[in-house]
């Protein structure tokens, strides 16, 4: 499969390059962290080429490879570094890709480009290498990146399959799976080759972080590489490694930051992702009100929509900076835990520091008051539904975002239709019915698992999971006590966190089919899930889940 465009799924540009020679005589580019972060005449010319390629590349069809533009940003670039933004624009794109697969495409559209680009090239030059590489993605046996899409798109002809191939990608990471060397490992790879160790971390680093803005992305590579480079030919290599990495610490933790985040947004939209921040909020200061809070988690919601396909250079460090201060403004004087991580004068670790706040303990608040049939249906329905919810939230501090999520989902589904049935009090009242015998206990056994997650340390928290299993279970074999410990630890320790993998952990979260054949042999009484209006809130019967009671939730 081939991406066409050589910046095909993004829309942006890197900052300026530049080379460290190191001593072994071999270039290589390696993004060297400017601390003043001026964007160069040559970055304005390639962002602008780049944002007019995407919308050639998107919407006119007949002029989707218009070699003249591909040509003007290949000049404009250089070879090398357009060489490096394809390596990561596709390790981003074809996320579960393999390295050799993204090497392959790279070689092809680099050759291309430099081929058809060279001063007298035939004007067909890029349309019919373009045409070739097509072809070459639809045979057999194809060094590209391979997609389920691949043989719909190959059914095709001319410019069709052309934008079918090119509009191909693989969903992102949930689960990062780069993991950084020792610095003996760093320095060992990047001795023995320092261009391929160049190239497959871009690739990892690029498939794992992919969802973080492009500028932010590729300051952390640019701070990365030249940190090993650095570092490796220094005389004092283990006091230069832990000099550099507390100079890159912003921009690497703004990395897995705005990867989580954007990755949240893209995945729920900005009214839902607004949900999940003021819930978030709300857990972690649970006196705060909803006039409190709401403002600062539109806010939020509004930066992520500016920033994760910005491609200003410090949009997600401004507008962050920007929301931090007005965060700390309105917060650290009502709650000590966030006038602590407002004290800083750096505002990026600020909110770093207010985003790792783990829940605080519940207050004893009132029972939440319901709304009513009449404001659910009106123009006002959305925000009062979320006013509830961030009341349930406050009061069940440790709920996971996976279960606060689905609430959210299934009360805009339950809105949607009753406010449209011909008998709205009726079809509300039966879900307000069913919500009151079951919603509760849903919470409680989510607030648990995840309270005890956070309070415990791993090892404990497990040895509870296995003692709360034997008294349920007493019939259980030690090999399925210890498969269902372990599953549900994992899901614990995935999705209870702040910032967990949104899509992940959402996938865990559904209806509950019968009890596996295993679990109802060492639990007779344990039945499927009967749950009407809140089916969403069961887990995923991968967890090995019991249901007993009639509740799939960790007990």
């Amino acid at each position: 499969m081939l991406a066409l465009c050589p910046t095909a799924g993004i829309n942006y540009s890197p900052s300026s390059w530049n080379y460290l020679r190191i001593n072994t005589g071999t270039a290589f580019p390696v993004p060297l962290f400017s601390r003043r972060r001026e964007t160069s005449p040559d970055m304005r010319v390639a962002l602008a080429l780049l944002l007019f390629l995407a919308a050639v590349c998107a919407e006119h069809r007949g002029k989707a490879y218009v070699r003249d533009k591909v040509c003007q940003e290949f000049k404009t670039l250089g070879k090398e570094d357009f060489r490096t933004l394809t390596i990561i624009s596709n390790s981003r794109k074809f996320s579960n890709a393999t390295f050799e697969e993204i090497s392959h495409l790279v070689h092809e559209i680099v050759s291309l480009a430099e081929t058809c680009c060279a001063e007298g090239a035939e004007p067909s030059c890029y349309d019919d290498g373009s045409s070739a590489l097509s072809a070459k993605s639809c045979s057999g046996g194809s060094p590209f990146p391979d997609h389920p899409g691949t043989a719909g798109c190959c059914a095709q002809e001319g410019l069709e399959q052309k934008l079918c191939l090119a509009a191909l990608w693989h969903p992102p990471q949930q689960l990062p799976r780069y993991l950084q060397p020792s610095n003996e490992e760093l320095c060992q790879a990047f001795k023995k080759d320092p261009k391929d160790f160049a190239d497959r971390f871009l690739h990892e680093y690029a498939s794992s972080y992919g969802q973080a803005p492009l500028p932010v992305l590729l300051g952390s590579t640019r701070t990365f590489l030249s940190m090993v480079s650095t570092c490796c030919i220094s005389p004092m290599p283990t006091a230069c490694f832990l000099k550099e990495k507390l100079e890159r610490k912003t921009i690497s933790l703004l990395t897995l930051m705005s990867n989580r985040v954007c990755s949240r947004f893209r995945a729920y939209g900005k009214d839902k992702v607004t949900f999940s921040y003021l819930t978030s909020l709300a857990q972690k200061m649970p006196s705060a009100s909803f006039e409190d809070l709401f403002p600062l988690a539109e806010d939020a919601a509004e930066v992520f929509s500016e920033c994760c396909d910005s491609v200003a250079e410090d949009c997600m460090q401004k507008k962050l900076s920007e929301h931090t201060a007005k965060a700390c403004s309105t917060l650290s004087a009502r709650d000590e835990r966030f006038a602590d991580c407002c004290k800083g004068k750096n505002l990026m670790q600020n909110y770093f520091c207010i985003l790792a706040l783990p829940p605080a303990p519940a207050l004893q608040l009132p029972e939440a008051q319901k709304p009513t049939n009449e404001q659910l249906c009106s123009e006002e329905g959305a925000r009062h539904a979320t006013r509830y919810l961030f009341e349930l939230a406050r009061r069940h501090t440790s709920v996971p975002d996976a279960f606060l999520g689905k609430l959210y989902t299934a009360a805009k589904e339950v809105r949607e239709e009753c406010c449209s049935a011909k008998d709205t009090s009726a079809c509300l009242d039966s879900k307000r019915q069913q919500m009151v015998e079951e919603l509760p206990r849903f919470l409680e056994k989510a607030n648990q698992l995840c309270g005890q997650y956070t309070e415990l340390n791993f090892l404990d928290f497990k040895k509870r999971l296995r003692d709360s299993l034997m008294q349920k279970m007493p019939d259980a074999s030690p090999e399925l006590l210890g498969q269902l410990v372990e599953q549900r630890a994992d899901f614990a320790s995935t999705c209870c966190p702040p910032n967990s993998p949104p899509l992940y952990c959402a996938s865990k979260v559904h209806p509950c089919p019968p009890p596996p054949r295993a679990v109802l042999a060492a639990s007779p009484h344990a039945r499927g899930c009967p749950s009407a209006l809140f089916p969403l809130l069961q887990v995923s019967a991968e967890l090995g889940e019991a249901c007993d009671g009639g509740s799939c939730l960790l007990s």
